[in-house]
């Protein structure tokens, strides 16, 4: 038993002397903070989203909710109950004083929770990168930029992923592409500019990669799981399903984002990369708060 332990140690620490990216992926992996940070995430993500559903049902064009609609359904493969749920609230049907109403109420949670979401992202690319918090007045309109963004991202779902009326054939490599470009240029948002856009690349593709295959499990489990618990348990049903989707969509998010930083920063990824360097503007023009010193 003492023989094998020993030999364990001796291979272990030969493979991080030889892979140490391995041994800081463990590391960041087994910290436990992650799945935290990616709970926290879907939790602002659905504080965000539902009262901004019944803004956007309330005052946006019919065009917008249609649009709305159909990406939703495509997102999450609805039938049956589910989108007859989601037909009562994007539809014309509902009266209009009452959608007037929960909408206007819907408008001030989200514009109060939303950019709670974008400072949530903020922070999950910011640990990654082990990086200070950006100065307010620094950050404030990106989180404002890209909560707009998202939106329209969400917007055009319904076509990008069925491959604009092809199939999903066309549609699954071109969600994956488009997905690497908005998360390299999330980070490069929300890390306002201090890290270069090469190095943002291992982080970008993880997420896609992993928001890919989410999509398309998405269809394949959530209008069951979503009609069955609207069956058992009604609304709260329905509402316990979306954010327990949401948590694993943002944990995946949040570990994959972190895997890519530390693939960027660590040999052999790095030596390809190149290096760091010093963030355009850097602190010297107040783009960041200095890190905190630490008591002796």
């Amino acid at each position: 038993m003492a023989r094998g332990a020993a030999r364990w140690r001796r291979l272990r620490a030969r493979a991080e002397e030889r892979l140490p990216v391995l041994t800081e992926i463990a590391s960041r992996l087994l910290g436990g903070s992650l799945l935290d940070a990616g709970t926290r995430l879907a939790a602002q993500a659905f504080l965000a989203a539902v009262p901004l559903l019944f803004a956007v049902a309330a005052f946006a064009p019919a065009s917008v909710r249609d649009q709305l609609r159909e990406s939703l359904r495509a997102m999450f493969g609805l039938t049956g109950r589910s989108d007859v749920e989601l037909q009562q609230i994007l539809g014309d049907s509902a009266d209009e004083e009452l959608r007037e109403t929960t909408g206007a109420v819907g408008l001030v949670i989200a514009l109060v929770s939303a950019t709670s979401f974008s400072r949530a992202m903020a922070r999950v690319c910011e640990r990654a990168w082990a990086l200070p918090k950006a100065k307010t007045r620094v950050a404030a309109w990106r989180w404002v930029v890209w909560l707009l963004a998202l939106f329209l991202v969400v917007l055009v779902q319904g076509p990008l992923r069925n491959g604009f009326g092809v199939g999903l054939w066309l549609g699954v490599p071109v969600f994956f592409l488009v997905s690497v470009g908005i998360w390299m240029w999330s980070q490069h948002l929300l890390l306002a500019k201090r890290v270069p856009w090469l190095h943002l690349l291992p982080g970008a593709i993880l997420a896609a990669a992993a928001t890919s295959a989410l999509a398309l499990t998405a269809r394949l489990y959530m209008p069951a799981a979503l009609n069955r618990a609207l069956g058992e348990y009604g609304s709260l049903g329905l509402v316990l399903t979306l954010l327990s989707w949401l948590i694993v969509v943002c944990a995946g998010i949040t570990f994959a984002l972190t895997i890519g930083a530390v693939l960027a920063q660590e040999p052999p990824l790095s030596h390809h990369l190149g290096p760091m360097g010093d963030p355009p503007g850097g602190a010297a023009d107040g783009d960041a708060t200095p890190a905190p010193e630490r008591d002796p």
